[in-house]
This record gives structure tokens, C-alpha cells and sequence, in this order.
């Protein structure tokens, strides 16, 4: 399952010793990602994906955000150094999910929605 979308590079402002950054997903992108491959989520609500940004690939999580109610990329200091990212900037993202591709629904466990409720909101 590939996708193609651009979203802003965020600064997550909750840890003041670490520069943590992320991008997060549009919200329809989130939504379907929920429904196809919500049940395969790991520890922390996370999917496993493979993200390409400019020439870089590298293989990361995407996690639930659920005061955002979608999904963010974390986005580390080598991509950022590479790409010449910045805070603010906006980001092309080409990203895959991994668990999906692998059809490994055998591990799958119920999701969770992106509020962190279950994905049919009981």
C-alpha cells in the first residue's frame, strides 16, 4: 500500500532535551490507513512503513496522534541533514506500509481508533 502526500515538518515541543520532528498525515490518508491496516498495529498503535523523502529511504514506524486525530512520521536528524529540512518546511513523502504489504494478519491485534478509543468509536 503506497501513498504520496506533502505535510510540514513539525517540531514535537513536549521533550525540551531531544529535537524530535515529525510530519504529520492528511487526515483522509489517516483514516483509510486506519481501516485497511488498524488491526496490525504494534506497540504504542504504531505501523511499520518504509518512507522516502527526496532521495532518502529508510524504514521507521508511524504513529497515532490522537490531539492531531491522525498519524505522524517521525522524520530523524540524518533525513532532515540530507534533505535539507527545516522546521516549517513543507516535506514530500512517499511511504509504504510494511505490515500490509507482509499480509502478516496472523499477528494482527484489534486497533485502536486515532483518538485512542477503539476504531469503531466503542
Amino acid at each position: 500500500m503506497d501513498h504520496s502526500f506533502t505535510g510540514e515538518l513539525w517540531l514535537w515541543d513536549a521533550r525540551r532535551v531531544d529535537t524530535w520532528t515529525f510530519v504529520s498525515l492528511p487526515s483522509d490518508l489517516a483514516d483509510e490507513i486506519l481501516d485497511t491496516a488498524g488491526a496490525l498495529s504494534r506497540g504504542f498503535g504504531s505501523l511499520r512503513v518504509e518512507v522516502a523523502v527526496g532521495t532518502t529511504v529508510w524504514r521507521t514506524s508511524i504513529f497515532p496522534d490522537s490531539a492531531r486525530r491522525t498519524y505522524v512520521l517521525p522524520v530523524k536528524k540524518a533525513v532532515r541533514a540530507a534533505e535539507r529540512l527545516s522546521v516549517g518546511d513543507p516535506v514530500p513523502v512517499r511511504l509504504r506500509l510494511l505490515d500490509l504489504d507482509a499480509g502478516d494478519v496472523t499477528a494482527a491485534r484489534p486497533g485502536k481508533g486515532l483518538d485512542g478509543g477503539h476504531p469503531d468509536g466503542g
